[in-house]
């Protein structure tokens, strides 16, 4: 077994890992200015998107490492086997940029270069087809956090909320709802006629529920930092 493990060895070439290294550089930077420019998360995409560099130029030094020895290899799959990730990714779009930091650095660390910057850009051009076609069709669509605590004195329902939303609005799409003892938070994506339609849609809210706390996020082309 030691003999094998042995012959498997292939001295790493510091050449090829610094032009793997400044290739993941680039792809990393492209897939960061992707992510802010056409991602529609609700949490701070500049702040998320700062770790694809440093998962990109990981994965590369780790792959690169481990295949010039099998022996390494297993040790990796070991030391895997015990790290347990807590983070929770609260957005399948987040998972999926990760997924793709990381096979950027796989491809770039497994000397696959032409592969992995023809298939990233191929990748990332039809996203952002996507995504471009999607925000044009929905231009006017905001996301609403509407928030309150539940007392005697005045209940909040959803179907009186959205239908208030509704009356005000082209169409209004609950996304998330929050109930924790006596607080309740709802998230809509509304899509608005106008600024003017939002400000009396608003102004209906506060007159119908004068404790309800609202939070507004443009879905505008422009990143939310």
């Amino acid at each position: 077994m030691e003999q094998f493990l042995f012959l498997s060895s292939d001295p790493l070439s510091l050449q090829k890992l610094l032009i793997a290294l400044g290739i993941g550089v680039v792809l990393s930077l492209l897939l960061r200015w992707h992510f802010q420019r056409f991602g529609s998360t609700l949490s701070s995409r500049t702040e998320f998107a700062q770790i694809f560099p440093f998962i990109v130029l990981t994965t590369v030094l780790i792959i690169s490492v481990v295949k010039s020895s099998l022996a390494l290899s297993l040790g990796l799959v070991g030391a895997l086997s015990i790290v347990r990730f807590r983070t929770p990714i609260k957005e399948p779009e987040e998972l999926a940029y990760l997924f793709m930091a990381i096979a950027m650095g796989l491809g770039l660390g497994a000397d696959q270069t032409i592969p992995t910057v023809a298939s990233s850009a191929v990748i990332l051009a039809v996203t952002a087809l996507v995504k471009g076609l999607r925000r044009g069709a929905m231009r006017t669509g905001v996301y609403c956090s509407f928030d309150w605590v539940d007392a005697s004195e005045q209940t909040i329902e959803l179907p009186t909320l959205e239908r208030i939303i509704k009356e005000h609005s082209k169409s209004a799409d609950l996304r998330r709802y929050d109930s924790r003892e006596a607080r309740s938070e709802a998230t809509y994506l509304i899509d608005v006629k106008d600024h003017d339609a939002l400000t009396r849609m608003l102004d209906a809210l506060r007159s119908r529920f004068p404790g309800m706390g609202v939070t507004i996020i443009d879905q505008g082309p422009k990143p939310i930092d």
